[in-house]
């Protein structure tokens, strides 16, 4: 289907994916059920969004990709990853929710822009949507999620060279694994991997101790988090976002099942210590999405912003989560004072002293 050519940027939604590179954040998927917002008669995929966006850094314009090959139907609380030009989205959920979900893993590249699926063999995952995944040396790694009916303390493993899935056994008693859950967020330090947050459709879990599955002993640990002073911990929460730079671990937004927050906590994978940050979201927001550039500038999109309304919305924010680099500086600086130069000729732009990694981010 073409994009039609009235929207200038990706319609209000929730449920959906987003990760980054240096020069476009990518935005998979999403649900609205406002058939208006959502589109109306243009969406024949009401009320999903069975399309793929960028937003451009260099320019700040959205762009909706026009790709080959068979994009998946499973469009809401999919999970999603980008590891180099491949965008690897698995499970997810169509409508009505629980009842037509995904296992399988999908590949689009996005710098040929074309989707694939992924030949896999072994035990996959059960049809499931909201789990939570991560990429570690090769490996990808699956937790949680939902049927819709039965929720799941499972993790998988799918081996990217060789394309085997396997169920890991943990080497733990049963009762000490995780509570199953869905719309967690997963941070690793590629020796275990931590498990935030998350919940089911009438709890949400709490964040003052967390669950790491130890990669080496293969076997579940309970963490005691450090609170912030005088502050405390974050408050339970699901359908939040998650965003990593090396050691720390950033948590926005989310829903505990009352109330909708819009706060920033930072959690070191070192310490385990809790930091709530001053920024605020703009608007509180759970299914939103969000992702964070190689250079540390998180960007969140969309998600529910109003229960009772059962409003959704299509905004943009962006933060810098670190302090940004002098080139980072300088950049922002000379798009903001040359925003022609991204139609310059790449000779042109050469003559001019740009270097090929800023070159590519014009395009």
């Amino acid at each position: 289907v073409p994009p039609s050519p009235c929207l200038h940027m990706p319609p209000a939604r929730s449920g959906h994916r987003c990760v980054a590179d240096n020069t476009n954040l990518y935005v998979f998927g999403g649900y609205n059920p406002d058939y208006d917002e959502s589109g109306g008669q243009e969406n024949e995929d009401y009320p999903l969004f069975r399309e793929l966006w960028r937003y451009h850094f260099a320019t700040g314009t959205w762009q909706q990709i026009r790709t080959e090959g068979y994009m998946p139907t499973e469009l809401a609380s999919m999970s999603a990853v980008l590891h180099g030009n491949n965008l690897l989205v698995f499970g997810g959920t169509g409508i009505p929710f629980g009842e037509n979900n995904g296992n399988d893993v999908h590949v689009c590249n996005v710098k040929y822009k074309r989707w694939s699926l992924l030949n896999c063999r072994g035990k996959k995952p059960n049809r499931i949507y909201g789990q939570a995944m991560a990429i570690i040396n090769s490996f990808l790694y699956v937790f949680g999620g939902t049927t819709g009916y039965i929720y799941s303390t499972d993790l998988h493993r799918l081996d990217l060279n060789t394309r085997e899935w396997i169920h890991l056994k943990p080497n733990n008693p049963p009762d000490d694994l995780p509570e199953e859950r869905y719309r967690h967020e997963i941070a690793h330090d590629r020796q275990r991997i931590y498990i935030l947050g998350g919940g089911t459709s009438w709890t949400s879990y709490p964040l003052d101790k967390i669950h790491a599955y130890n990669l080496e002993t293969n076997s579940w640990e309970e963490i005691s988090t450090k609170p912030h002073d005088k502050i405390g911990y974050p408050a339970p929460r699901r359908c939040h976002s998650c965003v990593q730079i090396r050691n720390d671990v950033f948590l926005c937004g989310g829903y505990n099942g009352e109330v909708i927050v819009a706060d920033l906590w930072k959690i070191n994978l070192q310490t385990f210590q809790w930091t709530k940050l001053p920024a605020v979201m703009p608007e509180p927001a759970y299914f939103h999405c969000a992702a964070v550039t190689p250079a540390g500038c998180m960007y969140i999109h969309g998600g529910v912003v109003n229960i009772h309304e059962n409003k959704r919305t299509g905004s943009l924010f962006k933060i810098w989560l670190v302090v940004p680099s002098l080139l980072e500086l300088c950049w922002e600086r000379l798009l903001k004072a040359h925003p022609q130069l991204a139609q310059l000729p790449t000779m042109q732009l050469l003559h001019l002293g740009l270097t090929q990694e800023l070159i590519e981010r014009l395009k």
